[in-house]
């Protein structure tokens, strides 16, 4: 099944009288679930773009790339940085921006600009029940229903179905400059927890293959005067650094294991990591200044027993995907499904 418009998408879940599984560009697959495929893809296109109110409207089908792709001829772009799956997974799909709200995709720009949640203004969606909702709006002084709108950003189809959204935006960065500490993951949390109390503004901070990088952009003498320092501060240099490949953990593609991205408190990253390799992992990317591990372990093996707080979250393997919920938080996601789709229609048991 694949509707051209938001009413005909509304039909098919009112009359679904079995389970259906929500697919946009089939780049997010996160978790498993069952029934009959619906796909978003039909429901594609801008439908409002107002660079001078850093404003864009589009359909939950649209191609992220045909959203990017427009907003930079104007200077402009997605705040979140939101990142690819492909690689990882092994698709070859399209990625929609319904499927990045879906799961609150969040690159390494997350620490200075929010998550894609943050830039969520508004949302339409169909629930369980076939009801078409509209939360927020277009205008970013426009809070109404706000806690519905990030309610959607990262409930993987769970309580509805998206058919379109609105965002924010933030003017893109003239230029941009990587300052690159050679150091183990035993000290780069310290590192990047130095470089982000320091008023240099850094956008990106991560640590991979024995390098700490960080970013900095803006304007470009700005970026130059800021990276120097921050270089001379911490002891690093300014080279270049591959931030799309680190962001979407293109290392662990086509190489065999589990692929895990785990939350946790930056400070706590290098004996999570430690403790992560005893379990068997055999690799780790830390982004987020260290608040995020992608991790590649041995198929099957017990992450989640070696973190003492986060979220573990299975990106490619079998097994449960998504980590279990405290008991009052799980009450509260019931009854929100029960709310949104009492008869668990769409994607039945993906987060649980």
């Amino acid at each position: 099944m694949k509707p051209n418009t938001e009413a005909e998408l509304a039909d098919i879940i009112a009359s679904a009288k079995a389970p259906l599984e929500i697919i946009g560009g089939g780049t997010r697959r996160i978790g498993r679930t069952s029934g009959d495929p619906l796909y978003t893809g039909g429901l594609s296109g801008i439908t409002l773009y107002e660079p001078e109110a850093l404003t864009l409207v589009a359909k939950a089908g649209t191609p992220l790339a045909e959203i990017e792709a427009l907003i930079a001829k104007n200077g402009q772009r997605l705040p979140f940085e939101p990142y690819d799956l492909r690689a990882v997974q092994g698709s070859d799909g399209t990625p929609t921006i319904g499927g990045v709200v879906a799961t609150n995709a969040s690159g390494p720009r997350r620490i200075s600009a929010g998550a894609c949640r943050d830039s969520l203004i508004g949302v339409r969606f169909i629930d369980g029940l076939g009801r078409i909702i509209k939360n927020g709006g277009r205008v970013m002084k426009n809070v109404t229903g706000y806690d519905l709108v990030k309610l959607m950003a990262g409930s993987h189809g769970t309580l509805g179905v998206l058919s379109e959204v609105s965002f924010k935006l933030l003017p893109a960065a003239i230029a941009s400059a990587t300052v690159l500490v050679q150091e183990d993951e035993s000290t780069a949390a310290a590192t990047m927890a130095k470089a982000m109390a320091s008023p240099f503004d850094v956008t990106g901070a991560g640590h991979a293959h024995g390098t700490t990088a960080l970013r900095l952009e803006g304007l470009e003498g700005s970026v130059k005067y800021r990276s120097e320092a921050l270089a001379g501060l911490l002891g690093g240099e300014v080279g270049e650094f591959d931030w799309p490949a680190h962001r979407d953990a293109e290392a662990f593609a086509r190489r065999e294991g589990d692929v895990w991205r785990i939350s946790v408190q930056p400070s706590e990253g290098p004996a999570i990591a430690k403790a992560l390799r005893e379990t068997g992992a055999s690799e780790i990317i830390f982004d987020w200044a260290g608040g995020l591990l992608w991790v590649l372990a041995p198929q099957g093996a017990d992450i989640r027993s070696a973190i003492r707080q986060g979220h573990a979250t299975l990106i490619r393997g079998e097994g449960q995907a998504f980590h279990p919920e405290p008991a009052p938080i799980a009450a509260l996601s019931a009854a929100l499904r029960q709310k949104f789709d009492p008869e668990q229609i769409l994607n039945p048991r993906r987060m649980g």
